[in-house]
């Protein structure tokens, strides 16, 4: 009987490896998309988002994001990724740096993630701790105030796709308190679609949306907002 789940087990796990070896992104990308987002906060507005992805090699890969916004708040993103090969997928350190300018309300909201990630074919899971430190802009630097700071926050982030990475297309289902733009506090988590086809050799059409309700964790649950985006990606 061991000796048949070995087999099993190996004969599952080859196909795996030989269908996605040195598991991990490869093309360096270019992503533009436009998006419409409405809020209880800022109402409806508009958004463009750049996104630009550099796998430098197999073991180290840098993400850069930057959103401009119709509501008056502009985002950016600095995400750095060293990787590590496993049997199956591979094991990842995902350090974040998030820069967001309220220009509405005259603040700056600063965050910065370290964490521990692993992905295959079919599954992304992330697991890590976030600080949040918030300035307003109206504030001396001749009076004893102080910024507003949250030291700990627990980062989560989990996402299930249809088809293996790789694929020329694909859907996938996010569960997470944490997105391209913005580290939301553990009790607000998001919940997300996303989905893209390759048309040509390389081009790439991304759909996704989002919705983020309020109260999750209090058994109370009330819709706060939601995200819809539509772009291109160009594989280089």
């Amino acid at each position: 009987m061991r000796k048949f789940l070995l087999i099993l087990v190996l004969a599952a796990g080859v196909p795996l490896m030989a269908a996605n070896p040195g598991f991990g992104h490869r093309e360096y990308r270019l992503t533009v998309m436009g998006e419409y987002s409405y809020n209880n906060t800022w109402g409806h507005h508009g958004n463009l988002d750049i996104q630009a992805l550099m796998p430098f090699n197999p073991y180290f890969e840098m993400e850069a994001k930057a959103q401009l916004s119709t509501a008056s708040v502009y985002s950016l993103a600095l995400q750095f990724r060293p990787k590590f090969t496993m049997p199956v997928g591979e094991l990842f350190i995902e350090t974040d740096v998030y820069v967001r300018a309220i220009a509405r309300n005259q603040m700056t909201d600063y965050t910065a993630c370290l964490g521990l990630g692993y992905r295959m074919d079919y599954v992304s899971v992330n697991l890590g701790l976030f600080t949040r430190v918030m300035s307003d802009w109206q504030r001396s630097w001749y009076t004893d105030e102080t910024f507003v700071v949250e030291p700990f926050n627990l980062l989560y982030r989990l996402e299930v796709f249809c088809r293996p990475q790789n694929n020329p297309w694909n859907l996938s289902f996010l569960f997470s308190n944490v997105d391209d733009y913005q580290m939301e506090r553990m009790w607000q988590p998001l919940f997300g679609i996303g989905a893209y086809v390759d048309v040509a050799d390389h081009w790439r059409i991304n759909l996704s949306a989002q919705c983020k309700p309020t109260g999750m964790f209090h058994l109370d649950a009330t819709f706060y907002g939601a995200t819809f985006r539509a772009g291109f990606t160009y594989l280089f």
